[in-house]
């Protein structure tokens, strides 16, 4: 009987994408943008300089596949949420930033932040690229959240441009603290603590005081 398992080369070679993507986010985090050379990302990943030229033509196509395979589809996620969701908005703000905060800003991907800050100036097109993909999106996210809540008379009436972007700095705040050491750096046991008074706040200024 034929074994209907794939053969080892060719599993390996399946893998190479997310291996490559993985070495990359790791790469692009502790050293920045411009310092990551496609060879040292070749060799984290256990691959060759030109198999990497296989999946990704160059570094910005790298970099690009890394934010379109992790943060894209998570913010695809929290717009499936919202869209969905028949609990309150008070309910549906805490789990969405709660799930935000353990996909994004608990694990590797809270560095993209401070990166794009530190490179935007040197890679326009790059930062154009994540403005769009990423932070255009969120904000929009952020504010459908605020108008449903508004249309069900749970929050309070806001101007959701401005207020959708004070609601999403404090997170991105927090995500570039863990990634400065010495500099306005909290320590990581209190994140979770910070993260639980930057929701209290939020839902104390947004929503509506029920009446006896």
């Amino acid at each position: 009987m034929l074994c209907p398992c794939k053969p080892k080369w060719e599993r390996r070679k399946e893998a190479r994408p997310q291996e490559l993507l993985a070495a990359a986010l790791d790469l692009f985090v502790e050293r920045g943008f411009a310092a990551t050379r496609l060879d040292d990302v070749a060799k984290a990943a256990g691959v060759s300089k030109g198999t990497l030229y296989l999946y990704y033509s160059s570094k910005e196509d790298l970099f690009k596949a890394v934010v379109r395979t992790s943060i894209v589809p998570l913010i695809g996620e929290a717009e499936e949420l919202i869209n969905q969701f028949t609990g309150s908005s008070e309910e549906l703000f805490r789990i969405v930033i709660r799930t935000w905060w353990a996909s994004v800003g608990d694990t590797k991907l809270s560095g993209l932040p401070k990166l794009m800050m530190a490179e935007a100036g040197n890679f326009p097109e790059l930062a154009k690229f994540y403005q769009d993909e990423v932070i255009t999106r969120g904000e929009l996210l952020v504010a459908n959240m605020l108008r449903r809540g508004m249309e069900r008379g749970e929050i309070r009436q806001v101007d959701l441009e401005i207020d959708a972007r004070l609601l999403i700095s404090p997170i991105i705040m927090m995500m570039m603290w863990k990634h400065s050491a010495g500099v306005c750096q909290v320590e990581p046991e209190k994140m979770g603590l910070y993260l639980e008074h930057y929701i209290e706040m939020a839902l104390h200024g947004l929503l509506i005081k029920k009446t006896a």
